[in-house]
Formats: structure tokens, sequence, C-alpha cells
């Protein structure tokens, strides 16, 4: 396999390649790291990124393949929350929005610009009436500095809205209003983290579990005892910091030594899912973002996405399987339910679903401020919200406290604390702790909030590293340093895509295959141009998917047919009408690439055809 060795450790580097793991699990049992990230989400991923471009001698392990829990499972948007303005949360907010910025400088060829439009409705329970929507606009565009701007958030009357949704049902419509949100794919946001990691010298390997920790004679944290989840050999991997980034299973991981009075219990994951019909059942012309109007504290997204039109969530407490959580009819009939109402005239069925997902937000069940879609906000009394705006602006600058921000939020609300803990209204912040073992936990947050998160859970080993090791470190700006694939200009961004997609129609690719893999990998679409020629031409595949599974493959370390399917690409979402035919000729180039035998190639077209019976919903069609 000539192409496997040239592309696997092209010019002596050792690419990111499930062939290259027998090396990586070496180098994780012989070496001593500076850091141990448990977790191969997008904070394990971001933190890795931020460690090894520091100097670090840096490892993460992942029990599952990369991605593979909520950081693939998200509403792949990459939004400033504006939810979070029914209850005024300011700095909520003021994080996300400016953290969202940050993700269009590191990753310019991901955020996409998508403006949101949310329809009021006078309603019982409504988060919204068009005054206190303007309000939440007008902060958003301010804390988000869009305001002045082509992109700054506008009013719309009944009647514009009902023009802009002609499905929208209009009982009870008032108006409505447009501001400027990000569309997002999380997983290519996750692995090009951890490929960037992995160039940076990071040991980074996925199907490898945490089983307990190594303790030093003082009862210190000073590595892990893991276990490979392909072969079950254990291995102890030293490290003189361990975090623990696992999300959903944080708790888990950090009371793996514990006692069971010593045992934390922090994490309260709830449930959202997502629903994938063809555009032909319900087209829409942009994010739809909207009250139930059950009266019941949630919210639902509609969102357009590649001829395909996905809607969520559901917010629900979850008590299952943290690795497997599933779409419920329950689930199911309450979307329906609330998107045949609003769209009454698409009346979706349970067998027009093509595609779903059902992912674990870790929330941390203690904290007190608002989740996305909850909290009780009270009535906005008669009194201008330009001093609120002005206020929010000096706490910005450092001129005002967070308590003036609240005592003018007080003066405009009747009441702003949170009545009950729903699973609506858990906050998604983070919390950053080190336990008397020294072992550091990062938990809850979002993935708009990924690089501020790891940047202080780096911040907290390098002061572990520089006091207790001699071992000091001067950390990279991790505002400005991009990740694999990133090297594209912020300002400039569409400009050079289009440059990029003109390189490949030079170098033989048609338009829209040129297109695809540029929007896919951003400025790492030069290595699939120049790799063009050296692989095999396989004519059951059109070349957009022939060489996005090349590059998986020899640079994104793929295992199994749904690693590529689900979490390199979204092929198995929004082009599940494509997927069948595309699976025999999948499983053909990686059991060749891989050196499959028949047993493991059954074993993974297998693997394939259960994830996408679940994918189908095929239990709940029966």
């Amino acid at each position: 396999m000539r192409w496997l060795c040239e592309h696997d450790r092209k010019g002596g580097f050792m690419n990111l390649s499930i062939n290259n793991r027998k090396e990586s699990l070496e180098a994780l049992a012989s070496k001593h790291f500076d850091l141990l990230i448990i977790g191969g989400g997008i904070t394990g991923a971001g933190l890795a990124l931020q460690a090894a471009a520091s100097g670090l001698e840096t490892a993460l392990i992942e029990m599952q393949d990369f991605a593979e829990g909520t950081s693939s499972r998200s509403t792949k948007l990459v939004h400033g929350g504006i939810r979070y303005l029914k209850n005024f949360d300011v700095e909520v907010v003021s994080d996300t929005v400016t953290e969202r910025a940050v993700v269009q400088q590191v990753a310019p060829h991901i955020p996409k610009a998508t403006p949101m439009l949310i329809p009021v409705f006078d309603e019982k329970g409504a988060t919204f009436d068009n005054f206190r929507l303007k309000v939440a606009m007008d902060l958003y565009d301010s804390l988000a500095g869009v305001n002045n701007t082509d992109q700054a958030n506008y009013e719309m009357t009944r009647d514009e809205v009902a023009k802009r949704l002609p499905e929208l049902s209009k009982e009870k419509l008032v108006g409505g209003g447009n501001y400027l949100d990000y569309s997002n794919s999380d997983v290519r946001l996750v692995i090009e983290n951890i490929k960037k990691a992995h160039e940076d010298g990071a040991v980074v390997v996925s199907r490898v579990k945490a089983i307990d920790y190594l303790l030093d004679d003082n009862g210190r944290v000073k590595g892990v005892k893991a276990q490979d989840q392909l072969t079950g050999q254990n291995l102890d991997i030293q490290s003189r910091t361990v975090v623990n980034a696992s999300g959903p299973w944080s708790d888990q991981v950090r009371n793996l030594s514990a006692d069971k009075e010593e045992e934390v219990h922090q994490m309260r994951p709830t449930k959202g899912v997502h629903l994938v019909i063809d555009d032909s059942l319900l087209k829409v012309p942009q994010p739809i973002y909207f009250d139930t109007g059950l009266n019941d504290g949630r919210m639902v997204f509609v969102i357009p996405r590649e001829n395909k039109t996905y809607f969520g969530t559901t917010d629900t407490d979850y008590h299952g399987d943290l690795t497997q959580p599933s779409v419920s009819q329950e689930d199911v009939d309450y979307l329906l339910d609330v998107v045949n109402r609003r769209f009454p005239k698409a009346n979706i069925k349970l067998t027009d679903v093509e595609s779903s997902w059902a992912g674990l937000r870790p929330l941390i069940a203690g904290n007190s401020s608002s989740d996305y879609n909850g909290g009780d906000s009270g009535k906005i009394e008669e009194e201008s919200f330009d001093r609120l705006i002005q206020v929010v602006k000096e706490y910005l600058e450092d001129q005002a406290s967070r308590e003036d921000v609240e005592d003018t939020v007080a003066n405009l609300e009747g009441s702003l604390s949170e009545q009950s803990l729903d699973p609506s209204e858990v906050s998604r912040g983070s919390k950053l702790d080190v336990d008397e073992n020294g072992l550091i936990t990062i938990a809850g947050g979002k993935i708009t909030d990924y690089r501020k998160m790891a940047e202080g859970a780096l911040k907290k080993v390098a002061e572990i590293l520089r006091d207790d090791f001699n071992r000091p470190f001067r950390l990279i700006n991790s505002k400005t340093y991009p990740v694999s694939g990133g090297q594209i200009d912020p300002a400039n961004v569409q400009n050079e895509l289009d440059l990029l997609v003109q390189q490949g129609v030079e170098r033989g690719f048609k338009q829209k295959d040129a297109e695809y893999l540029t929007n896919l990998y951003g400025s790492n679409v030069e290595k699939i141009y120049s790799s063009k020629g050296d692989f095999p031409e396989d004519d059951r595949l059109e070349s957009r998917y022939l060489y996005s599974l090349y590059y998986a493959l020899a640079h994104e370390a793929i295992l199994t047919p749904v690693d590529f399917f689900l979490r390199r690409t979204n092929l198995m979402l929004f082009k599940r009408d494509q997927v069948d035919k595309m699976i025999e000729p999948v499983l053909d180039i990686m059991a060749d690439y891989l050196g499959w035998s028949e047993e493991e190639k059954d074993h993974y077209q297998k693997d394939l055809a259960e994830t996408l019976d679940k994918n189908d919903l095929k239990y709940l069609k029966k």
C-alpha cells in the first residue's frame, strides 16, 4: 500500500492515523508528561491545543472516539446566548459573545454568520413580548459589538414576520426580531483542536479509558492507570498534573480513587434531542427560535441546513447510560406537537424523520443562574433600557461593577429569582476544582466557551508546574492561536475560501467538490489538493467524499465507518438519503487502508447498521 506509507508518515511526521496508534500508546506508557487530559471533547481538545503550543509535554486520552460524547450532539450553533437575556444574565451573555468572537478568530472556516429570527406570540408564559425582545436584542448587540452595523438587530411587525415565514401560525403572533448568530460544526471544531495539539507535539489517543489514578506516597495524583479499549491491555501513564475534562462523566472520573464518603456528585446531565426532516416538508429561510406555546419555560429551534430542516430540543433530566442517550417516543411526540402547532401545514410525522440525535448537557446542579431555556423573568416595568445598556458597557470596560448591573436590572425587573431548578433552569456555567489529591476538574460550560475554560484550567496547571515542579512555562495567546485548518485571515474569510476553492478547481476537482472540501477543512484542504493522484480512485464515491475519507484515515484517526459518517462529517445527519450507497465503497476502502480481516470488516459493518437504525429511529417506527 504505497499511499498508506506515504500519507501516514509523510516527511517523517507521524500523522494522526489509527495506523500509528501503536506508537502513540508506547509514548503514553514511556513518557513522563507535564499534563494528562482525560476527555477528548471540546474542552479537553482546547486544553490540549493550548498546552502543547505552550511547550508542555501533553497527553490526552478519550475512552470513545473524539467528540463522541456531548461535543458531537449540540444544536450545531455557536451562538451568543440571547436566550440568557430573558433573565438579563448579562455576564453569561458577555462571556458567550466574547468567546464566540474568539472562535471566529481561531477557527474562521467553521462558524458561519446566520441571522436568527424570534417570532413573538402573545401567550401565557411567553419568554419575550416585543418590548422585552427589543431590550434583549439591543443588549445582545451591545455586548457582541455589532450595534450600528449592517449586522445589527431589527424589530419586525406581525406582517413582516408572516411574510418571512408564511408557514408559521399567525394565531397570537404579534411581531418578532432578527439578530446575528452563527451556525457551527461541533465535530469539526473538536477534531481541528485535536489535530493542532497533535501537530504541536501532544500525544492524543482515542479509545483509551482512565480506570484508576496513580498516587505518590503522599496520596497525590501522579498519573493514570488506563485501559486500551481495543485490546483490553492496561497501561500506566505518568504525569505531573492530570485534568479531568470528561463532561457528563466528570463525577465518575473524579471519584475513581475516592472513598464512598468522599465522592463528589455535582453534575446534573440533561438531555437534548434533535430531529431531521427533508426541507420539502418544512422550509424556513433562516434559523427560528420560539417558545413552545405550552407555558413550560422551554424554547425550540428550527434550523435549515443542507436541504434539510432540523429542530429541537426537549431539555429533560437524564438518569440513563451516559454513553448511549437515545431519543424516546416522548421526546418525538413533544417536538412534533410543538413544531406542528407552530407550522400547522407541515403535518410532520414520525415516519418523516430521516435522522436524529440525542445529547447530554453537562450541567452543574449547584449553580443558580439560568440555563438557556430557563428562569422566571417577571415583567419589565416602564423604564428606558438605555441606562442598562450604558451600565453594561461600563461593566465590560471595568468602569462599573457587576453589582451596578444587577441594581439596574433590579429596577427593570419585578422578579429575577429562579423559582425552581427545572432542567431548563440549571446553569451552563463552568467550574474549576482542585481536589486534595491534586486532580484538576473542569466541568460544565458550553461549546462556545471552550477556549476560555481551557485557558483557566491551563493557568492552574502552569501554576502547579511552576510552584511544585520548578517547570515554568509561558502560555500562548489562545485568543489568536489558530486551530488546524484555521490559517485563514479572519477579516477576509470568504475571499480566502474562494481562493482555496479555485486552487482545487485548478488541480482537477469539480467546483462543487472543491467547495465542499474547502468548507470542511479550511486551509488544510491544500493537503487534499496536493494528494490528488496519490490515492486509488473509486467511481462509487463522489470525489468530495472519496478524498474526505482518505484525509480522515490519514489525518483524523478514524477507526470505524461511524467515525467517518457521523463524527468527521455530518453525512449521517444531513445526507442520510445518500449514505446507503456509500457504505460498500467506504467499508472496502477502510478495510484496505486499515488492514481489516473479513471478521473485522463484518463487525464494523454491523456496528454501522446498528447506528443507522438508531439514527433512523427504527425502534420507534415499528
